[in-house]
């Protein structure tokens, strides 16, 4: 460990002790490929004080890091990092207001669109079965089933690059297919989301019918990161990689899965490589079938 991460670690502890903090952590267990090596810290802040003291810290003292949400959307490399994994996942927060759910960053979206049934609020029901977390919503601008999550935000707080805290309203966070201006700069600590009055029946039945695609659909007996590439303008990449004869194509424990094309799953001991690997041939071989060259959707830290 570097004499500068070992110094934040001993000055953390003096500020807010009840931090969590765990040396070596592998990132296998905090993503939902199961890939991925140790980083030399993980932080897991209790409160938005703690939170932003450490965001403010490691940007002054440059140290590398990454946030860590609830780890769907990452692909991260089996070797040793140098970064420090900052974690939003108690940043859990949750309340209702009115037509409004005020949530924190750590907020997982099942919870999310559990607590908008139960208060009678519609317009989340896409967002019930991505397995991710508010923070990572907000950032990637998630969706599914024609809805996304601009649609939804009302305002966002964040820590921005120089350290302060700020506040944005929906329609200036930059929001676009899979993107956010987030994706520039700034770490999300809670979001608003405002939505609208509902019927409980039919906001819990159309929760239970794309719950129910899902399941029809997707690969969800093995570990991925959901989406592998982004939809390319018109077509999908599920399409362009199940013309190309790519469904079920295999580098050691990586396969494109043949139930949904546009996913790469791990078969169950899948390494970065393996999947890296795998992406990159899907990549070419699309090119040189369709001249469509995909996107990754899935964030990949070496």
């Amino acid at each position: 460990m570097s004499d500068r991460i070992d110094r934040l670690l001993t000055d953390l502890k003096g500020e807010y002790p009840e931090t969590g903090v765990t040396l070596g952590e592998p990132m296998s267990r905090h993503t939902t490929f199961r890939i991925g090596g140790p980083v030399q810290a993980l932080l897991e802040p209790k409160s938005i004080g703690s939170f932003v003291w450490c965001v403010r810290e490691l940007e002054g003292r440059e140290i590398p890091y990454f946030v860590l949400g609830n780890g769907s959307n990452l692909l991260v490399s089996d070797g040793g990092h140098r970064e420090i994994a900052l974690s939003t996942a108690r940043l859990d927060s949750l309340r209702v207001s009115g037509d409004s759910l005020i949530c924190g960053a750590g907020v997982i979206l099942s919870r999310l669109g559990s607590m908008a049934l139960s208060a009678g609020l519609t317009g989340l029901e896409f967002a019930h079965g991505i397995p991710g977390s508010l923070g990572g919503a907000v950032f990637m601008n998630a969706g599914a089933y024609g809805g996304e999550m601009k649609n939804v935000v009302e305002s966002v707080t964040f820590v921005d690059r120089d350290g302060q805290v700020r506040v944005l309203p929906g329609e200036e966070c930059g929001f676009g297919y899979r993107t956010s201006r987030f994706q520039k700069g700034g770490v999300i600590l809670s979001a608003i989301l405002r939505l609208r009055p509902g019927d409980p029946r039919e906001i819990r039945a159309r929760m239970e019918e794309l719950a129910q695609l899902r399941r029809e659909k997707q690969p969800l007996n093995y570990p991925s990161a959901g989406s592998t590439f982004k939809r390319p303008e018109g077509d999908y990449a599920s399409r362009l990689i199940d013309e190309a004869g790519l469904k079920g194509l295999r580098i050691g424990g990586a396969q494109v899965s043949e139930k949904h094309a546009g996913f790469i799953v791990n078969l169950g001991d899948a390494t970065f490589s393996d999947v890296y690997a795998l992406m990159a041939m899907v990549i070419t071989k699309v090119y040189k079938n369709s001249g469509v060259k995909l996107e990754p959707e899935v964030r990949i830290i070496f």
